[in-house]
């Protein structure tokens, strides 16, 4: 992927309403052709996308998906602008792979790094800033390798941040993004529920050989 300058990325966002990081990877993948770039943009659904983010989205879906076995399920919300939009095939397949993301990452918790709570972030600082292999570096050195692991976890944490478990190229939000600019509206996942079958409950331990030992002696 070619290198390309801050000032062509801030050029093709304002000429296309993409995300700064977006348009990078566009020029990257064009060798710096504003033009290409463009037309890059417009075919993964990115720049439409952007323009329409602002707007509502009110109406949408709420979609399910039970794992093989029964033992992980999901329920996850998606969000669009219309009621007929949310029926439509393309809307449809998007909550279905969201859905099928989601029981694929056990990790993920949020929807965006964004909804991570600051005490989350500042327990996960507080742990990467007590790691051994940190002992003895500059406060600057160890400030800077506590900031990359933070983003780094942060974004494991992040359902949006994930690639796209049936196109590792992709990541999830930008496959969102390729569904809006097709569909023509603003299209936000809101939230989602995973559950594990069994999680939380407390089994308890049984000690057959005392058990059967205690028997003996009654």
């Amino acid at each position: 992927m070619a290198a390309v300058s801050a000032k062509l990325v801030k050029d093709l966002r304002d000429k296309t309403g993409a995300g700064m990081m977006d348009c990078k990877k566009a020029l990257g993948e064009t060798e710096g052709d504003m033009t290409k770039a463009v037309e890059w943009l417009r075919q993964k659904g990115i720049a439409s996308a952007e323009k329409k983010s602002s707007r509502a989205a009110a109406e949408g879906a709420i979609g399910s998906y039970i794992h093989t076995g029964a033992r992980v399920g999901v329920l996850v919300e998606i969000n669009c602008e219309t009621d007929f939009v949310a029926r439509g095939d393309l809307f449809q397949g998007l909550l279905r792979d969201v859905s099928m993301q989601i029981a694929a990452c056990p990790s993920v918790e949020y929807v965006s790094t964004d909804d991570i709570p600051q005490e989350i972030v500042d327990r996960e600082k507080s742990i990467e800033m007590g790691r051994d292999d940190l002992e003895g570096k500059p406060d600057q050195m160890k400030a800077r390798i506590v900031e990359g692991r933070i983003g780094k976890r942060l974004k494991e944490m992040a359902l949006l941040d994930q690639p796209f478990i049936r196109d590792s190229s992709l990541s999830l939000a930008e496959l969102v993004k390729q569904v809006a600019g097709k569909i023509g509206e603003n299209v936000q996942v809101r939230r989602f529920t995973r559950y594990t079958l069994g999680e939380g409950i407390e089994i308890e331990q049984v000690d057959f050989a005392t058990e059967v030992a205690s028997m003996t002696k009654g």
